[in-house]
């Protein structure tokens, strides 16, 4: 059974926050990230188990192209998207969302 994937309302924000920064960089490039991304969430859809645990039941898959990482949890009914993170800059910010 596949669950739905729910972000997480910041998650939802450092999303588009990125889609609008790769845009302002180049032309393209923001829909380039936002298709990517989506990508990466289908696969954690399909696969939810394949992602790499972190801490907790909190896991990580990355985002092909981008130096970016999509955390989520496994919940009963849905996958919860914490946070759309760049690997290299505050790894543990998101540590306190459910």
């Amino acid at each position: 059974m596949k669950r739905p994937a729910h972000f997480h309302r910041l998650a939802e924000a450092e999303f588009t926050e990125a889609a609008e920064y790769f845009e302002r960089e180049r032309s393209g490039l923001g829909r380039a990230f936002i298709d990517a991304v989506e990508t990466c969430v289908a696969e954690i859809v399909e696969f939810p188990e394949a992602g790499v645990v972190l801490i907790g039941g909190v896991r990580r898959r990355l985002v092909r192209r981008f130096p970016y990482g999509v955390l989520y949890a496994i919940k009963s009914d849905h996958i919860r998207l914490l946070a759309v993170m760049h690997a290299k800059r505050r790894p543990m910010y998101w540590i306190d969302r459910e």
